[in-house]
């Protein structure tokens, strides 16, 4: 059985730098009728667990370790079983939400995640947090890219961790070198593609400086 995409929107608090600020995020839950594995374990376990169903979740992969993308990751990695997956980079900002609880496995950039028959592809890319990645479906043609690349631009680089000259190298060298109708599917907002993205990369750099 071929293998889908989910979308779940939930809704939190994003806090970092002593802010904290109202946020919506996307859930992806990639998957098929038996298995399945989720993007970014946002906010509401008891929502994400409904979405997920009877089928067997495999996996918990977090973009990066920003609370709102993150703090219900234990407790549905408590219900279901599945493993918390988090590039190494990320764990000083785990641990600002999770002190006493870390993740399970660690990503590693050309690492695949397999799941229902999906080959989820890690591409480490720095720059909002040093242990961002994106995980890229050749198969569906599609990348996942947490807040990496949202429609409209680079995410966010003004708060600690973050770094803006280094987002826009993981763009340019790790996203905008993928098929130009690869769905770009973000952790917040609207989906884009990288070919709709692209032709914006040097207006982004004089924006940024």
């Amino acid at each position: 059985m071929a293998s889908r995409i989910e979308h779940l929107v939930t809704s939190g608090q994003f806090s970092l730098d002593g802010g904290t600020w109202d946020v919506d995020n996307n859930v992806w839950i990639v998957g098929d009728d038996h298995e399945a594995i989720v993007i970014d374990a946002a906010h509401d376990a008891d929502a994400i667990v409904q979405a997920v169903g009877d089928r067997r979740l495999t996996a918990i992969v977090c973009t990066h370790a920003h609370n709102d993308h993150i703090d219900a990751a234990p407790a549905l990695a408590e219900r279901t079983g599945a493993t918390i997956w988090l590039h190494p980079d990320d764990l000083p900002l785990w641990k600002q939400t999770h002190p006493d609880r870390d993740p399970d496995a660690w990503l590693q950039d050309g690492q695949v995640i397999e799941a229902a028959g999906a080959d989820l592809r890690v591409l480490h890319t720095p720059g909002h947090a040093p242990g961002a990645v994106c995980l890229y479906e050749p198969g569906l043609s599609t990348v996942f890219t947490g807040d990496t690349l949202f429609q409209g631009g680079p995410g966010a680089t003004g708060r600690s961790y973050s770094h803006f000259p280094t987002i826009i190298t993981s763009i340019r060298e790790r996203l905008l070198t993928l098929p130009p109708e690869t769905k770009v599917l973000t952790g917040h907002g609207d989906p884009t593609t990288i070919g709709a993205e692209a032709p914006h990369l040097d207006e982004w750099i004089t924006r940024g400086h």
